[in-house]
């Protein structure tokens, strides 16, 4: 009888440890001109992540251009459908879960979340056309097995002014996509966005503005999360959903953590330190968190050897003590109940 129970006690325990799921330690893994190669994974592997957010494109002309144009010969290879599909089949192949997250590029690189149409007819024609985007990427999601899909990325405007279209096109995807569905709000929309009901994660591109210093200290970073961390908080409760960092991430700069959302070609002084400090507070205020889901770091270039460095003060950690903050956080295993 002893064997007996000890045996019901194992098999409680393994039908228990089948469902755990860890902690989504993504990173944000960039389309490239190139084909992937297991080259280029290895450094995923390396990391600790167990997910990557694949990214095709679509163009805009300008900010009032309804007109999205994707999936062409023109673009880059890991931004089309095919390069999409490559990327996830050898990354999956190595183990490492997919978020596939279809974004919008405006010309010269204007904020996606102030597109606004000069006409309803104009209006019409951008529903049509993402709509396009966005189940053209649902189906690949699906025929992919991707376990996450990411239904848009910061349209602040787009979203507020067509409500009804943003909630109709969820229930679309869902009929061509099984999987678990998000949206990346950026950090000052997030708490607007109509449709959390409708989705599994409450996602959030974490450029928070945390710290005025040149030199913030992981407890000041930690101590400016905090009113921003209670509303996530409160939403998460009165939503019932988990929150998602769908992007976040640090330039290695002075002021890192003062404009974190600037990606503008500035000179301010390289800043190692202050990007690794910032990725430490950010694990340490969240990743133990239940009803936080994990996020995807900003961002991953596939030619791992050729980027980021002691000289960069971008926002990759690639070769930067930040590198090393991620691996080493991302190497623990943290039971998660989504």
């Amino acid at each position: 009888m002893k064997r007996l129970g000890l045996l019901c006690f194992c098999l409680l325990q393994l039908s228990c440890n089948s469902q755990r799921t860890e902690k989504i330690n993504g990173v944000s893994f960039v389309g490239s001109r190139d084909r992937v190669t297991q080259s280029h994974v290895d450094p995923v592997l390396k990391v600790n992540a167990n997910y990557a957010a694949v990214m095709p494109f679509g163009f805009a002309r300008d900010l009032s251009s309804p007109n999205i144009i994707f999936d062409t010969d023109r673009q880059w290879y890991g931004e089309t459908k095919r390069g999409a599909k490559q990327y996830i089949e050898l990354l999956k192949k190595n183990g490492v879960k997919i978020m596939l997250k279809p974004q919008i590029w405006v010309w010269r690189g204007e904020f996606t979340g102030d597109m606004m149409m000069k006409s309803e007819a104009d209006w019409k024609t951008l529903e049509d056309s993402y709509r396009k985007f966005a189940l053209a990427y649902a189906t690949l999601a699906e025929e992919t097995g991707s376990e996450i899909y990411c239904v848009g990325t910061e349209l602040e405007e787009f979203v507020k002014h067509r409500p009804e279209y943003w909630k109709k096109l969820i229930q679309e995807v869902k009929e061509i996509y099984k999987g678990k569905l998000t949206y990346a709000a950026n950090w000052d929309e997030y708490s607007r966005t109509p449709f959390w009901e409708q989705l599994d994660f409450i996602g959030v591109d974490a450029y928070f503005p945390l710290s005025e210093e040149r030199y913030p200290t992981i407890k000041e970073l930690r101590s400016g999360w905090q009113p921003w961390k209670a509303k996530l908080i409160n939403l998460s409760e009165q939503k019932d959903k988990p929150v998602l960092f769908t992007e976040f991430g640090y330039r290695s700069m002075d002021y890192t953590a003062k404009k974190p959302w600037l990606v503008d070609e500035n000179q301010m002084d390289v800043n190692l330190e202050a990007q690794a400090d910032a990725t430490q507070a950010i694990f340490e205020e969240f990743w133990d968190e239940d009803w936080f889901a994990g996020g995807f770091v900003w961002k991953w270039f596939i030619h791992h050897e050729e980027v980021g460095g002691n000289k960069d003060n971008r926002f990759t950690p690639q070769n930067k003590p930040a590198e090393s903050v991620i691996r080493k956080q991302y190497a623990t295993v943290q039971e998660s109940k989504f």
